[in-house]
């Protein structure tokens, strides 16, 4: 089969958002949009010219691929009274980082996984073509249709397994969600103390920048590479009213001392 083909999108969240945009300007056709909000659904249907519902009845059943894009909670779900109105030959992928392919096993002969590895926040536009797509199939044959569309939408794609997908999505949390709520900290202490948050910022863009070149423990700096115990004692000591923040600075100078710093 060759793409441009028919692609139904079930969920309108953020994901839903910046994928049905790339699918617009891949020259792609999305035959509908689903969301149990039927003001989001068509919301997001209006953007991309096509038919949004509420009802699984509506759907088109002449798909060659069904994208679930809905929170990891309601995959299952949603995959269970979906395929009540589709054909046994439908071609069905969700786009979880860290839930198995096989909670579509019970719904679909042919399903699979269409993961993009990146972080969606309202307002932000993302450049699908440096989005990392990790592709899984059931069905060895239904590989080269997901794979042929993920070329479309991105110059990064990967084969990933299920065991391979959830430990990139744990080396995910720890380089996204936790080094955002690092910066969270950060920003307190600063505003705190009445000092410009921007004042971080070139700090900030050196700390990502030299990554390209060095590697994590090449480029670690810091009182706990350099076992400096008196600096560490006047932070902790500065973080007594806030004892998680404490405990946080603790263990991640003690794991930089175990797994990188030199003795």
């Amino acid at each position: 089969m060759k793409w441009p083909a028919k692609i139904v999108l079930i969920g309108a969240g953020k994901v839903a958002h910046a994928l049905g945009e790339r699918l617009l300007q891949a020259d792609q056709q999305v035959a509908a949009v689903w969301s149990r909000s039927l003001a989001s659904a068509q919301s997001l249907a209006q953007q991309l010219n096509t038919l949004g519902t509420n009802s699984f009845a509506s759907l088109p059943t002449d798909a060659d691929l069904y994208l679930l894009l809905v929170p990891d909670q309601a995959i299952g779900k949603v995959a269970k009274q979906a395929s009540k109105f589709l054909p046994q030959t439908a071609l069905a992928a969700h786009c979880s980082g860290a839930t198995p392919s096989s909670i579509l096993a019970p719904h679909f002969q042919h399903y699979g996984i269409f993961y993009p590895l990146q972080s969606f926040s309202p307002g932000r536009k993302i450049d699908f073509s440096r989005v990392p797509l990790c592709l899984f199939t059931a069905q060895a044959e239904d590989y080269p249709l997901l794979e042929s569309l993920a070329k479309k939408v991105s110059n990064q794609v990967y084969a990933v397994s299920d065991e391979q997908r959830l430990q990139l999505h744990l080396a995910a949390v720890f380089v996204n969600n936790f080094t955002n709520y690092i910066q969270h900290i950060s920003g307190a202490l600063m505003s705190e103390h009445e000092l410009p948050r921007q004042m971080l910022q070139p700090l900030l863009e050196e700390t990502i920048a030299k990554l390209q070149t060095l590697s994590p423990a090449e480029a670690q700096t810091g009182p706990a590479l350099r076992h400096d115990s008196n600096t560490i004692q006047r932070h902790l000591k500065l973080l007594e009213s806030r004892p998680h923040w404490q405990q946080l600075y603790q263990l991640l100078s003690a794991g930089i001392q175990r797994d990188i710093a030199e003795d």
